[in-house]
């Protein structure tokens, strides 16, 4: 032991231990006011491109490290960070990354299915963590992401943007002062155009430049199942959480936000399918999402289908495609993008409207070098509750069955707002040429949940879903 440094025995223990066990308050660095915030990305093949754009817009903070799976990726950005003039050092395994400890901050944009372990890794590191929507896999590693946070005091931003645009915090502020009268419903689309993946025969291979074990990671180990590697894992149940918990994962959090809710909610059923076109996904193109919150419903809608079938648009509600739209008493709040909103009256009237830059990142690296949680726009805690609502969601659709229009309308009949969705949902998918008749749409099993300990109310079938036993070695460990 007298011949090992104090830098090399951490870097060893992180590796052999997955990192637990470390406590940055010992011996991690502080970043002060006038520090440099030396950072690094984690996934940079879609959205971590954008966010190695974001950080060299901010001055005081450095480039330093790049990690994907991907040796392609890696090193083709590698080299073009050098171009740029930034001093980066390139990393196959996150767990080499983490145990750098002239890194301060990770910003994550992996698949899903790392979100949680990276996150918790890198705080058991030492480092700040700027984590990608949706943040978890499934509810449980969400609630080890808030615990793990606070118990190892790090700064951790969600990659929620819109919680940081200056419009949306005014109207939100502004509906909840009550001068649109009582919300009524709260409502989230997702109307984004996917399509059919295709169908394979069998396993396909992984590109010969993925780390395909690291790639996997928690997830179990299994071939791939889809003819496009990067991507469409998204449609995938091991991986990702469908479009619900890609791009709709923005607009449930907007819509709650709205409610001011800080628990999951009481209920929620699912109506919904991949509809349209076979193919090998497995996440429903079509969603109608009920959250039963008492003070008014949160409902969220996904459509992947356009308008008609031939056509290039996709449908609008009140003007919304991928936005909110929060229906009062006197009025509703159209939210058409993360930045801007508009406030229409009972007469159609438009009476309010905002457009304000989202200062998202430069937020967290404000919060870094101050040390206070507080400052942060989106915490943890309030990512792990809107992405919570998709995944309870969709556990509700997984345990359904495909089922009639007629039955389902039966089912639902008590309930006109939920009738009138689905209404809608059946008229969209008629103008698509779906027949709900020979194609059943899938009627998701009613959920009650406990909220004072985020489990379901008898069924127990519903609560193994909210967790999964992640694969050796990467696993979360919290002591």
């Amino acid at each position: 032991m007298k011949n090992i440094t104090r830098r090399s025995f951490l870097k060893k223990s992180a590796l052999g231990a997955g990192l637990v066990g470390l406590s940055p308050r010992s011996w991690a660095r502080v970043p002060g006011a006038n520090d440099n915030i030396r950072i690094a990305v984690v996934g940079f093949n879609g959205r971590g491109g954008e966010h190695i754009h974001e950080w060299e817009k901010i001055k005081g903070v450095n480039l330093v490290g790049l990690c994907d799976v991907d040796s392609f990726i890696l090193d083709k950005g590698v080299a073009a960070a050098k171009d740029k003039g930034h001093d980066v050092q390139g990393y196959t395994d996150i767990r080499k990354l983490l145990a750098n400890n002239d890194i301060d901050a990770i910003s994550i944009a992996t698949p899903n299915h790392w979100h949680a372990t990276a996150m918790v890794w890198a705080v058991q590191a030492g480092k700040d963590v700027y984590v990608e929507k949706p943040i978890s896999h499934n509810v449980k590693e969400g609630e080890q992401m808030v615990q793990a946070a606070k118990q190892y005091n790090r700064i951790v931003q969600v990659g929620t943007q819109s919680r940081s645009s200056g419009a949306l915090q005014e109207v939100v502020e502004w509906v909840q002062a009550g001068n649109l009268g009582k919300i009524l419903v709260s409502r989230a689309l997702c109307y984004k155009p996917r399509a059919s993946i295709g169908k394979t025969t069998g396993p396909q291979p992984v590109p010969k430049t993925v780390d395909y074990d690291l790639w996997l990671g928690p997830a179990p180990m299994a071939p791939p199942r889809r003819k496009r590697f990067h991507y469409d894992w998204h449609w995938f149940w091991d991986y990702g959480a469908g479009d619900i918990g890609n791009q709709g994962i923005h607009e449930m959090d907007v819509a709650r936000w709205f409610l001011g809710e800080q628990q999951l909610s009481p209920a929620v059923l699912t109506i919904g399918g991949r509809l349209g076109y076979e193919d090998d996904a497995q996440t429903p193109n079509t969603l109608v999402m009920f959250h039963d919150y008492e003070k008014a419903p949160l409902v969220m809608e996904v459509r992947g289908l356009p308008e008609k079938t031939g056509s290039n648009k996709m449908d609008n509600y009140k003007g919304g495609t991928i936005g909110i739209v929060v229906e009062c008493e006197g009025g509703y709040v159209l939210v058409p993008s993360y930045e801007e909103y508009k406030v229409i009256d009972k007469d159609g009237k438009e009476i309010k409207h905002g457009k304000a830059y989202s200062d998202h990142f430069e937020n967290f690296i404000q919060a870094v070098r101050s040390r206070n949680e507080k400052e942060l726009r989106a915490p943890i805690f309030g990512g792990h509750l809107s992405t919570a609502l998709c995944h309870t969601g969709n556990i509700s659709y997984r345990l359904g069955h495909k089922q009639s229009p007629d039955a389902i309308r039966e089912q639902i009949k008590s309930d006109p707002g939920a009738l009138a969705t689905f209404q809608r949902m059946a008229e969209h998918l008629a103008a698509n040429d779906v027949d709900l008749e020979k194609t059943p749409a899938t009627f998701g099993v009613p959920l009650r949940m406990d909220q004072a300990t985020s489990k379901f109310i008898d069924n127990s079938e519903a609560n193994e879903l909210l967790k999964r036993d992640p694969r050796e070695p990467y696993v979360i460990k919290l002591t």
